[in-house]
């Protein structure tokens, strides 16, 4: 078993993630085709949300979203906190998943898988602890353990350790379950937002002692 795990994780995930990747963005772009004309007529340019995370070995890639929310600031030119800015529209397009389409195609360019630990900021890297750091060990996922156990609903604390827990556990089978949870979890929307908030608390905020800031969009 250790052997088949060894083998997936060097040739067969990649080869998987080829596969899924392509036949979901023929299957899905009709749809990811509407969604962009609704972004460009209800929030104008630009469509897709793009910004750097930390990938495999924590090097730096840029992820591409289907933008949910409006570029609105205040009167000094800052933007306005992220849960004034998320859209009616961007809500329902969170709610299913839908905005995160786009990174099937980081999964086509080598930057992401289908399955993984979901990328999060750079500048949450020095606030990791050495074992935390452990899961740009592999390649950062669409969906992950952490997603199909819990999602936004998760403690930092216990989101890390299933992310730790898929690092130490990947194969193939256990890709394939998380897969088909996902789609049940995405069916019934469950752990899409966090409780009483749209958006998740930033880890440094906590790390800092100081979760009332200003900008909290981390996904």
């Amino acid at each position: 078993m250790k052997n088949e795990n060894s083998l997936y994780r060097r040739w067969g995930k990649r080869f998987f993630d080829l596969v899924l990747a392509s036949m979901m963005l023929m299957f899905f772009s009709p749809i990811m085709a509407v969604i962009a004309l609704l972004i460009r007529v209800k929030m104008g340019k630009p469509i897709l949300f793009r910004q750097e995370r930390p990938g495999l070995h924590e090097k730096p890639f840029t992820i591409y979203k289907f933008r949910t929310m409006t570029e609105e600031k205040d009167l000094k030119g800052n933007l306005i906190p992220s849960s004034e800015r998320l859209t009616n529209f961007g809500k329902i397009i969170r709610s299913l998943s839908l905005d995160e389409l786009p990174e099937l195609w980081n999964v086509l360019q080598g930057d992401m898988s289908i399955i993984g630990p979901r990328p999060l900021l750079l500048e949450y890297l020095p606030h990791y602890s050495e074992r935390q750091a452990l899961r740009h060990n592999v390649l950062p996922g669409i969906s992950g353990w952490a997603q199909i156990n819990g999602r936004n609903v998760l403690s930092w604390k216990d989101r890390f350790e299933l992310d730790l827990w898929y690092v130490e556990n990947v194969s193939f089978w256990l890709d394939v379950k998380i897969i088909l949870v996902t789609i049940k979890s995405v069916f019934f929307r469950i752990g899409i937002t966090p409780p009483n908030s749209e958006v998740m608390t930033r880890f440094d905020s906590i790390k800092k002692g100081n979760i009332d800031i200003k900008d909290n969009y981390i996904e």
